[in-house]
Parts: structure tokens; C-alpha cells; sequence
């Protein structure tokens, strides 16, 4: 056999990794007694990395093991841990941590059957199941990327492909191909305008609807505003619906939007990167009526699926309009289809022709809990959310906005203020509530984001982690008014208040 400086003996690469092992074991079992983060500074963090040059001489792997894992160990904010529920990234499933180890090992290149046989049947199913799981026709076609942007920018693309001319390949966006115009919610995630960017079509080219009292996209301004730009010789083209937005939860009406998209030959997308998932449980199926007629979903995996980084979905209605945007065939390529007609080359399905085996950890957790497993786990988080919402509005010096799927939303308002004009109360609490999050934020106790609710700035739980308890929404709620009162004492003594 050859003999390389990488290569490392069977026993010894036996020892580092039960060492390892035992190492993540005891990380998993005492991550709550971690910080969520320490709130080092990038040159803190530079710092206890060291030396930026070039290593001339090679280091022995135990040597590297040791020193990787105290780095990673002493200087990370911790999304697994109980008390983090901030923005949409959950705790790492345990049997997704060892599927990304078994994946890297075999290290299939997911692009195309012949490379990857196993990897690419058991992403086929898993796409299959993730229909199944939120409640859309198996016949759906899909493909694993690497989170929500992607797997919205998967269908940004296809919808294009799918209501541009044929001349769209050929010419780019000449002509009338200028005049495309996508239509969503001012609450939509922010992947639509870099996606209108990117491609090229500008950011005047998207029409941010105004909402409803109930947040939701107001579908009355969405259908008189599409026929608005016909009338005017735009196109239409994108109408994108959210299931479960990012800042408060909440699902537009998509059985309203779909039928907007019918009337008009558009082409309908739901962004469920985060919510989707919520409709596996049977008391919510009517909040996520709709769903079924979307002709392209994304999803993540890595947000309420539990999956560790990096896992989004694209779903497509008919799959045949992912092949008819990114199929190429050069003469390079021998992946020619099997006699079956069963063969399946991913790198047909979406930007990469390169691609991991991110299939696998999502396979591995669909069959460790089933459905009756997610159901009571994103039920459980549900719960969660609507009891840090009920503390919050018992609470004298706490003000609850918005609950809704696992997001709550409230602000801290102090017993002892406030100036008379209620226009310079209102910027008093958005300028204490944004300090106190980003004193929460690097505190190391509790880990909150943001969100802005009628112009109230809050803050914002979001619960897709499994080892969240009662107990723990109860001292995260003591935690926000302690440090509240202190970010409050500390204002009225350096802010003057002008009355």
C-alpha cells in the first residue's frame, strides 16, 4: 500500500475516533451547562486561534484533534443548547451528527446516479417522504441544497424557465423578459430581492404587498396590483406565498393566493423554510390549506427538521421543470440513462454539479421518529412557543406582540418611565428593547433575535429545538426582565429623557 503523510493506521485513526466520540457524547449530555456563547469579539476569537501562516511542517493528527476540539469547544455559540432560540437554526439531531460521518466516509458525489447509486435512491425516497411529511403529492420532484435561499433560489429559477418564452435561454433578459415581475409580502424573507438581483431582473422588479391586520400578504391589493402591471404591459410571472414567515410565524392564505395564480397563469411558490413542516400536525392542517397546489415549495430540513447544517429542500410539482432549466449534456458527461428509465442525475435538478450526501441525515431522522415522533416534537416546541407568550403577557414589565406556529414575539417595557409624548415612548422602547438584545445576544445566557411588529421593535423566540423545556422558558423570561431593568437603569442615567 502507499504510504502518505494522510494516511493514519487502523488503530490509530480507532482511537481518535472513539476519543472524539466520547468527546461530542459528553458535549451533547452537558451542553447546558456551556454558555450559549462566551460574546467574544472577532479579535478575541483571532487571538485564541493563533498563528495565520502557513504551516511548513506537518502536526500529528492526535495533535490536531486536541487543539480542533478545544477551539470549537471554548469559542462557539452553541444552537443546541436549551436556551438558544435565536433566528431558525435547531439542535442537531444525534443520529444526524453520525449520518454526516458515515456520508463523509463513502464521500458520494450526489450528482449523478453512477457516482453515487445508494446515495441517490435514498434522496429520492427522502424527497418522497418530505412530500408526504407536509402533505403534497409524492409525485413532486425535489432535490437536497444547502438551506432556505438556495432552495428558493432552486425555484426562482424554474418558475422562470417555466412562464418565460423559449427565447429566455437564448437571448437573457432582453426585451420583454425585462418586464418580469414577482409579487410577495413586505414580511417575505429577504432571499426574494437578492434573488431579483442575481438573476438579473433588478429590485424594482419585485412588488412588496402590503399585509393584512393578521400580517398575512393582503391577497385583495396582491390581485388588483397583478392586474395593474398587465394592464400596464409587465409580466407577471412569480406570485410567492409564506408559510410561516421569519420575523412572527405566520402563514399567508394560501388556498386565496393559489387561485389569484390560476386566474392568471402564474406560477405559484410557497416559502415553508421554516414552517412547512408545522403541517404534519392535523389541528393546523387548515392554516396550510393550499400547500398542495404549489407548484414549488422550499423547505429546510436544518430548521424543524432537526437535521444538522446544511439541509434545505426545493420541491417541484412537476419535476420535468427542474430538468427543463439546468439539464446540460456535454460530450464530458457518460451519465446516460439506465434501460429502465429509472436513473436519476441530480446535477439535472438544480446549480451544482458537485453535490454532498445531505440526504442522508434527514433519511436517518425520518425513520428514528416518524411521523408520530415529529408530531409530538413540533407540537411540543408549539406549546413551548404559546407558553413563553402567556409568561410574557402575565408579566408587568413585559408586552406580548405576536405568537404564532414556534415564534413568539414580545418587548420589555419598564414599570418606571416613560416620557408623556407617546411618540418618544415608543422610540425609548425600540432603542432599549434593540440594546437589550444585543446584551442578551453576547451575555451568553440566553440567546433571543429580533423582530420589528408594527413598528414596535421586540424580541423573538423562535423554538425548533428539542431540548428547550418549560423550565427553560420560564428562566429565559427572568433573565430578559433582570437584564431589561439593568439596560433601563443604565439608559436613564447616560440618555437623558427630553420631556
Amino acid at each position: 500500500m502507499r504510504k502518505t503523510p494522510m494516511h493514519i493506521e487502523r488503530e490509530e485513526f480507532k482511537k481518535l475516533g472513539y476519543q472524539l466520540v466520547d468527546t461530542i457524547a459528553r458535549f451533547m449530555e452537558n451542553i447546558d451547562e456551556y454558555p450559549v456563547t462566551k460574546g467574544e469579539s472577532p479579535l478575541q476569537v483571532q487571538r485564541a486561534l493563533g498563528d495565520s501562516n502557513f504551516p511548513e511542517q506537518g502536526k500529528t493528527a492526535q495533535e490536531i484533534l486536541n487543539r480542533s476540539t478545544e477551539l470549537l469547544l471554548e469559542h462557539s455559540l452553541f444552537n443546541g443548547h436549551p436556551k438558544f432560540l435565536g433566528y431558525i437554526t435547531s439542535s442537531p439531531a444525534p443520529i444526524g451528527i453520525l449520518a454526516d460521518m458515515l456520508a463523509t466516509a463513502v464521500n458520494q458525489n450526489v450528482g449523478a446516479q453512477i457516482l453515487s447509486p445508494m446515495a441517490t435512491e435514498i434522496e429520492k425516497q427522502t424527497i418522497k417522504w418530505l412530500c408526504q411529511f407536509i402533505g403534497v403529492s409524492s409525485d413532486y420532484g425535489g432535490i437536497l441544497v444547502s438551506g432556505g435561499n438556495m432552495a428558493n433560489f432552486n425555484a426562482f429559477l424554474v418558475a422562470r424557465t417555466a412562464k418565460a418564452d423559449m427565447a429566455l435561454k437564448e437571448d437573457g433578459l432582453f426585451n420583454s423578459h425585462s418586464k418580469l415581475l414577482t409579487y410577495c409580502s413586505k414580511t417575505t424573507h429577504a432571499w426574494v430581492e437578492k434573488a431579483a438581483i442575481l438573476f438579473g431582473h433588478g429590485s424594482k422588479s419585485v412588488r412588496w404587498i402590503p399585509t393584512n391586520p393578521e400580517n398575512r400578504m393582503n391577497n385583495e391589493i396582491l390581485a388588483q396590483t397583478i392586474e395593474q402591471d398587465i394592464n400596464n404591459g409587465f409580466q407577471p410571472f412569480l406570485v410567492v406565498g409564506t408559510a410561516g414567515d421569519v420575523s412572527t410565524g405566520v402563514v399567508d392564505n394560501l388556498q386565496e393566493i393559489s387561485a389569484i395564480c390560476k386566474k392568471h397563469n402564474l406560477w405559484f411558490h410557497i416559502d415553508g423554510a421554516y414552517g412547512a413542516p408545522a403541517a404534519i400536525i392535523p389541528e393546523l392542517k387548515n392554516i396550510f390549506k393550499g400547500i398542495e397546489e404549489a407548484d414549488s415549495i422550499a423547505l429546510d430540513p436544518h430548521k424543524w427538521l432537526y437535521a444538522p447544517l446544511e439541509a434545505g429542500c426545493t420541491l417541484v410539482k412537476n419535476p420535468k421543470h427542474l430538468t427543463d432549466t439546468y439539464s446540460a449534456h456535454p460530450e464530458y458527461y457518460n451519465f446516460s440513462k439506465d434501460e429502465e428509465g429509472q436513473s436519476l442525475n441530480f446535477y439535472e435538478y438544480g446549480l451544482q454539479n458537485s453535490r454532498g450526501f445531505r440526504a442522508l441525515k434527514v433519511w436517518m431522522a425520518l425513520q428514528q421518529l416518524g411521523r408520530e415522533g415529529y408530531q409530538r416534537m413540533i407540537a411540543d416546541d408549539i406549546q413551548l412557543s404559546q407558553y413563553m407568550f402567556d409568561l410574557a403577557k402575565k408579566h408587568p414589565e413585559l408586552e406580548a406582540m405576536t405568537q404564532n406556529l414556534s415564534i413568539t414575539t414580545f418587548r420589555f417595557v419598564p414599570k418606571d418611565l416613560i416620557p408623556d409624548n407617546p411618540k418618544d415612548k415608543e422610540t425609548y422602547l425600540n432603542e432599549l428593547n434593540e440594546s437589550l438584545v444585543d446584551k442578551l445576544q453576547h451575555g451568553g445566557e440566553v440567546f433571543l433575535s429580533n423582530a420589528i411588529v408594527n413598528g414596535k421593535y421586540g424580541l423573538r423566540g423562535c423554538i425548533v429545538n428539542f431540548r428547550t423545556s418549560k423550565k427553560d422558558i420560564g428562566e429565559i423570561i427572568e433573565i430578559v426582565v433582570r437584564e431589561g431593568r439593568k439596560t433601563h437603569q443604565k439608559f436613564m442615567e447616560e440618555i437623558p429623557l427630553k420631556n
